[in-house]
């Protein structure tokens, strides 16, 4: 269940005019917690590249298996930075589901995430569940949340999980340095994250989201390899994300359909 304390929501700004990446991925996905702004940018980028849905479904398929995969190699802890707007089944709800005792905490610096998070974020009775608002960018203020340290015990190994996000950050390698730094032996990274060596739109993508206030920053593969440094990259190394162990039932995808690579490393 999710017990960790809840501060209070007063004098909200939602900034609803402006677009945040959550939201926009919202209505992409057919979502209903979107603003004037989000649909606009969303319907923007979409007629430059109608496949992105297709991506963003890819993208959550993968982390699915992702987190399916951990749970098997015996993770009980995760830490999903940049939940976005609730959208079942999330991330606690593939884990706990093999293990209930799992505990997942969630972090997102977007107010309509916390209040869907809040209401909508339920998990079994063995395992426990939060959310906390933070930002990734100022991982110092995320890691000294006082939630995160009574959910997660960091003497043991805990997955953490950054799925479709560091292209919102500029200087990614320092912020999963920082996260990865209080992680113990057998803790995990996996990521998903958006390169400009797949499909041919998504520069023009990452354009229109950094015209509209999102700054978008892709990343080659030899970047991404070196995120990995000091990790144990898994099988099947840094793939499209349709190729990272895929599923017997899920029709395989082109690279060229996703922009997306994905990876997960262990740390000795």
């Amino acid at each position: 269940m999710s017990d960790a304390p809840r501060a209070p929501i007063t004098a909200i700004d939602l900034q609803t005019d402006r677009p945040h990446s959550a939201r926009v991925y919202d209505y992409i996905m057919g979502g209903k917690d979107n603003f004037a702004a989000d649909r606009d940018t969303a319907a923007t980028v979409l007629a430059d590249w109608p496949g992105l849905r297709t991506s963003m479904l890819a993208n959550r398929a993968c982390m699915h298996r992702m987190a399916r995969h951990l749970t098997g190699l015996g993770v009980r802890q995760f830490i999903d930075v940049g939940t976005g707007i609730p959208s079942s089944p999330n991330l606690h709800e593939v884990v706990q589901d093999t293990a209930p005792d799992a505990r997942v905490v969630y972090v997102d610096n977007d107010l309509i995430v916390l209040m869907h998070a809040r209401a909508l974020l339920t998990g079994t009775p063995q395992g426990r569940i939060a959310y906390i608002q933070a930002d990734m960018r100022t991982p110092e203020a995320l890691l000294g949340d006082p939630t995160l340290h009574e959910v997660i015990d960091f003497s043991r190994p805990v997955a953490l999980t950054v799925i479709a996000m560091l292209q919102f950050v500029e200087d990614a390698q320092a912020v999963v340095d920082a996260l990865l730094e209080p992680l113990p032996s057998g803790s995990h990274l996996a990521i998903t994250i958006p390169t400009d060596e797949l499909a041919p739109e998504s520069e023009r993508l990452a354009r229109e989201y950094t015209s509209r206030g999102i700054p978008m920053y892709l990343r080659g593969r030899a970047e991404i390899e070196r995120l990995f440094t000091g990790l144990e990259l898994l099988d099947p190394g840094i793939v499209p994300m349709p190729r990272w162990h895929p599923g017997p039932d899920e029709r395989p995808l082109p690279d060229t359909a996703t922009n997306m690579y994905a990876a997960v490393g262990r740390k000795p």
